[in-house]
């Protein structure tokens, strides 16, 4: 070939590999994407494969032999039975189930009470509160109902554990002499507005419910009750509702992650649930402390949860928020029209507030975020119920095959304190710190409080009760702490037994600085946990209790409980 016909077929590789370049440094160059936990464009089978929804499971009855739901009428009965499921906090008003009162919503039953919107408002219910007894329905964040008197109807959103997703429902004839019916609504439709498979609310200030006081005036002008809601509210209820949204939300990337994000079916991807059960567990008996993982949890949890979610995910997982845009239906409006098309006006919903509208996706998890396992745990952590909590604390408590521990700080008496009372505070290397006083009677400790307690481990406590345990000298003391009238723990689940105070001797003057020696007992409770879950995920169960399915709650706390023999 001669180099007039050589020259030109070069150039043209040239050309054609400089334009593959570029092309590939596009390519390269390309963002990757988050993926979304929830799609849309998805909602799933419009009946579940599996399980029922808690709303089915809490009013199901047994008639003949045949299963039936039914419900309590009038709505007020309803309310109540869903109250007496929950635990009630004794230094609050508000019930258990929170209820907000909407004349002027953005539902697909806003116009079923024109022109008498304030007459008939919208309900809108959200449990936020744990269940009463050990072996209740875990109703926290995952019952929502809203409830439309004139249309006789109940719209649905509730949690279907076996699924691990929410539920659509819908209730109709629910009237006085009806026939109530339970059907599951169309997934699709329901998606439109519930973007990520969950309920949604408002943003503050929530100027749609009866927290504005402009609403709320309205409604009492009505002359109407409202199924036992007092319509003067303030922004408290509104606001249990939107958090408890917003923990209802991210039920789905917890699932996911606990599904996929381990990997598969095998030995190593069950020990990693297994390690994240246990994980969860200590965050639970913790009170949400922050725990420091050990090499068994990076080894067996962090190593295979970040490898596999950097397979799966490289651009991490996103959802839609739950937030809608706030919205006063009332703004500017002086006068309540007296006339129907002038309310009938007001009930319309511009197209900015539409929750048709679709919502951005938000990244909320990323494999190599520092914090991306601490979230995975604390999602997980919403799984386990205050009673469930309580009965494991109760069961590790009695159990003695435990090791204690102990910890000893160096501490100084402040000697310019009063005489009732001595201001302690102790500290030793790797972060343990005792903060707080000792009330004295007669010279000697008589209890007193913690202000602040650290210990190694990511352990951090506030205001422990101290109460004294046996005879106390006036250079000795041992000491009982309590939070909130419960044994407190570290971040690792373990209880803090007693904490003995020791006086130098000979004791100094009255006024002189005053040392001391504080002796913390830790027992390692959590170990007995760690072995039981051991047990079971090398048992012949641990495909059912650590596979690739819907976290299962209920019987994962049956055979740790069985396991324990609590």
């Amino acid at each position: 070939m001669g180099l007039q016909r050589i020259f030109p077929a070069l150039l043209g590789i040239a050309a054609a590999a400089a334009a593959i370049v570029p092309a590939l440094a596009l390519e390269v160059a390309r963002p990757v994407t988050s993926v979304a936990v929830a799609d849309p464009a998805d909602p799933g089978e419009q009946l579940p494969k599996v399980g029922r929804s808690l709303f089915d499971r809490l009013f199901a009855v047994s008639r003949g032999g045949h299963a039936a739901i039914e419900l309590p009428f009038p709505f007020e009965a309803l309310l109540a039975r869903i109250d007496a499921h929950l635990q009630r906090d004794p230094d609050s008003p508000l019930p258990p189930a929170k209820r907000v009162l909407i004349p002027l919503g953005r539902s697909l039953q806003r116009s079923a009470a024109a022109p008498e919107y304030f007459a008939y408002p919208r309900v809108v219910v959200a449990v936020d509160s744990q269940p009463a007894a050990a072996g209740a329905l875990l109703l926290k964040d995952r019952l929502y109902i809203g409830y439309q008197e004139q249309s006789a109807v109940l719209e649905i959103i509730s949690y279907n554990e076996a699924a691990g997703r929410f539920e659509f429902q819908l209730v109709t004839d629910y009237r006085a002499g009806g026939n109530p019916r339970v059907l599951y609504a169309n997934r699709s439709v329901c998606f439109a507005c519930h973007q990520n498979g969950a309920p949604i609310f408002s943003r503050a200030l929530w100027d749609e419910t009866n927290a504005n006081p402009r609403v709320a005036e309205l409604l009492l002008a009505s002359g109407q009750r409202f199924h036992g809601i007092a319509p003067d509210r303030g922004v408290d209820v509104p606001y249990a509702i939107d958090n408890a949204t917003e923990r209802a939300n991210g039920l789905a990337l917890t699932q996911r992650l606990w599904r996929e994000g381990c990997g598969g079916e095998d030995a190593a991807a069950q020990r990693c649930r297994a390690g994240l059960f246990a994980a969860a567990l200590r965050h639970a008996l913790s009170g949400g402390q922050i725990w420091t993982p050990d090499e068994a949890f990076e080894r067996d949890v962090g190593v295979p949860l970040r490898t596999e979610a950097r397979r799966r995910w490289p651009g991490g997982l996103a959802v839609v928020s739950a937030d809608i845009p706030n919205r006063n239906p009332l703004q500017g409006v002086d006068h309540w029209p007296a006339d129907r098309a002038g309310r009938v006006a007001l009930s319309n919903v511009p197209a900015r507030f539409d929750p048709l509208l679709p919502r951005p996706l938000q990244p909320v998890w990323q494999a190599d975020s520092p914090a991306a396992p601490r979230q995975l745990v604390t999602g997980l952590a919403e799984f386990v119920a205050a009673p469930d909590r309580l009965r494991l604390a109760n069961a590790l408590g009695r159990s003695t095959a435990v090791s204690v521990r102990r910890l000893t700080a160096s501490c100084r008496i402040d000697a310019a304190a009063a005489a009732s009372r001595w201001a302690l505070r102790c500290t030793a290397p790797a972060g343990t710190l005792l903060a707080g006083t000792l009330s004295l009677r007669s010279g000697r400790p008589t209890g007193g409080r913690l202000t602040r307690l650290m210990l190694p481990g990511g352990t951090a406590l506030n205001d422990l009760q101290l109460t004294l345990a046996g005879q106390a000298t006036p250079a000795s003391a041992s000491l009982l702490p309590s939070v909130a009238g419960q044994p407190p723990r570290t971040a690792g689940g373990d209880a803090i037994g007693t904490i003995a105070i020791q006086r130098r001797q000979p004791l100094p003057p009255r006024d002189a600085d005053d040392h001391a020696e504080a002796t913390l007992l830790i027992r390692e409770e959590f170990a007995v946990v760690q072995q039981a879950i051991d047990r079971l995920a090398a048992g012949p169960e641990a495909a059912k209790l650590f596979g690739p399915a819907a976290f299962p709650r209920a019987t994962l706390f049956a055979a740790l409980f069985a396991e324990l023999g609590a």
